[in-house]
């Protein structure tokens, strides 16, 4: 299992898309060692046609098995670009030893300059990839190796915090699954079958230990909700905005990585320091999740062959663009942004991300205090409250938390997907707040970054919220769109998270990310509200004792939506 999901988390399955077949020319293969600062050598694989005497490079720098990378390499080297693939230090063939992401700034440098001086490597350097892979790309570029032109980081990050983090809420599944493939095993140790148990264990900080043997780099991970110091290695966000690099993004909205790849574009195109490099970013958007990037099914919704692209046909094109210019005669992208919109299934065009032409418009919760479940009185629509409508309350049970997807036989709580299923079944719980429109007369259609601002109150010290937007179809199928998190404790700080005071209102904003999307004529706007996304987020004990706690305490929590506070989502609609 391990291997498996290591990579179909990562990498594996984006590579198998991308891996497009064609008649190709002879490509040579060898495999050389390149040697790092510290004398470790790694395992490197160099592709290109015979003929090729000089070229510009394109890297890969994979901890999941360079061979896997052979077809898009070899598909690059056709093109008459020299593709490089390596195994990152300390995995299969390279010596070292593997820790995430410790050695990756450095060895990325060293293996860049190397390449640099390869009488074969014309001077221009570009990396690509995704997840990990996309990450080491990040690593080196601020590292800021000679020769590096461009790099094409897809559904990545620039802030490893906020990889694992969101809203101080910890993306539990995806890092425990993914270390327990990536840690070396110890001889004897046997992998947990109880899933839900581990990920239900407290305290947080012994996680690793229920998954069969000690695993000190994710226990550190597992213990720092904060964004103090111990991130700071991986904390590459304000360093970014001096790369003097033309950038290619790519990502989907149901990627775990998609707030991260599309505020590193916003980033690159709007702070760079150097102009020039500012007109020289370009973000890929579309219905995809992590494993899916480029096909047209996404979990239980197929968005049609629109939503299918060549993702390494974008990249050979982007490494043309810039690989094969001088530096001085980069143009600007011509058209920076591509997104799809859900729904009517389309791509637009823009020159920036958000789009041009939507407006921030307020959708308001109401009810009679009873919105729990699908069958509830819950209603969403434009016009604030003018009355005191009761608050809507729901038990957050840490001992049952909501589940992030609905379970079934051929989906174990442990396999919970960031895609969209049909969410009626999680609908059924009494700790789910679900508020409906009307039947649309006519679409409506939003693009860019939406978020809740929702007045609320625990009794306990602590508390998550939930908040899913959701397209309900005329058949009654609910369409996750988007969700946001936000732990009670770090409401205001990722870095000083307080209590609750019990009882006490607070007015609370959470992110929803980006999205593009149309609610057809005859469908509905939902949004559903519930305390748990388990176990894509780890659920909240609700005792603010943090990651050493052993403690959980059952929470009432209530979402006010009366003429004093009026609880609303906002979405980027067109105007």
């Amino acid at each position: 299992m391990n291997r498996t999901f290591a990579c179909s988390f990562c990498f594996v399955l984006m590579i198998a898309q991308w891996a497009i077949a064609a008649d190709a020319p002879e490509i040579s293969h060898e495999t050389v060692q390149v040697p790092m600062r510290d004398g470790v050598m790694l395992s490197t694989d160099i592709y290109r046609k015979p003929e090729v005497k000089r070229a510009p490079v394109v890297l890969m720098r994979t901890p999941y098995n360079k061979a896997r990378a052979k077809k898009v390499a070899e598909r690059f080297a056709a093109a008459g670009l020299i593709a490089v693939v390596q195994d990152c230090r300390g995995r299969y063939e390279s010596e070292g030893d593997f820790i995430p992401y410790n050695s990756e700034g450095q060895d990325g440098f060293d293996a860049i300059e190397w390449l640099g001086k390869q009488p074969w490597c014309n001077g221009r350097i570009g990396m690509w990839g995704a997840s990990y892979v996309g990450a080491t790309q990040w690593q080196a570029a601020v590292e800021k190796p000679p020769g590096l032109v461009t790099i094409a980081p897809t559904a990545t990050w620039s802030s490893f915090y906020r990889n694992l983090y969101l809203g101080g809420a910890l993306r539990i599944s995806l890092i425990t699954r993914w270390a327990s493939g990536q840690a070396e095993k110890p001889e004897g140790a046997e992998l947990t079958t109880d899933w839900r148990g581990t990920l239900l264990h407290l305290p947080l900080s012994e996680v690793d230990e229920e998954i069969g043997w000690s695993i000190p780099w994710l226990e550190g991970m597992l213990t720092h909700p904060r964004l103090d110091g111990y991130w700071k290695r991986l904390e590459l966000t304000d360093e970014i905005a001096d790369l003097n690099l033309p950038m290619q993004h790519i990502v989907g909205y149901y990627d775990f990585f998609s707030r991260e790849s599309v505020g590193n574009f916003m980033r690159m195109q709007q702070q760079a320091s150097d102009r020039k490099t500012r007109s020289r970013q370009q973000l890929i958007l579309g219905p995809w999740d992590h494993g899916s990037i480029g096909r047209s099914k996404v979990g239980d919704v197929d968005f049609g062959e629109n939503a299918v692209i060549d993702a390494a046909g974008e990249n050979l094109k982007w490494f043309n663009h810039v690989l094969k210019a001088d530096d001085s005669a980069i143009p600007a992208v011509e058209v920076p942004v591509k997104y799809f919109s859900m729904g009517d299934n389309l791509w637009h065009e823009d020159t920036t991300w958000p789009p041009q032409g939507f407006k921030a418009t307020s959708f308001f919760l109401h009810s009679a205090g009873h919105a729990n479940t699908g069958a509830g009185d819950g209603v969403l629509d434009r016009t604030p409250s003018t009355t005191n409508e009761a608050a809507d309350a729901f038990q957050a049970n840490p001992d049952d938390p909501t589940p992030a997807c609905p379970v079934t036989e051929a989906r174990p709580l442990i396999s919970a997907t960031w895609a969209p299923v049909d969410q009626r079944p999680i609908e059924k719980r009494d700790d789910v707040l679900v508020y409906t429109s009307e039947v649309f007369a006519k679409p409506l259609t939003f693009a860019g970054n939406a978020k809740a601002k929702l007045f609320v109150s625990a009794d306990t010290p602590d508390a998550d919220w939930v908040v899913k937007l959701i397209d309900v179809h005329p058949d009654g199928f609910s369409q996750n769109l988007t969700v946001g998190i936000l732990r009670g404790s770090f409401r205001n700080s990722e870095l000083h998270p307080t209590p609750l005071e019990p009882n006490k209102v607070y007015e609370i904003t959470v992110d929803l990310g980006p999205i593009a999307a149309q609610i057809g004529k005859g469908h509905r706007l939902r949004v559903d509200i519930c305390g748990a996304y388990f176990p894509l987020f780890d659920r909240n004990p609700n005792t603010a004792e943090g990651p050493f706690g052993k403690n959980s305490a059952v929470a009432t929590e209530k979402v006010y939506h009366d003429q004093m506070h009026p609880s609303r989502i906002i979405l980027p609609c067109k105007e």
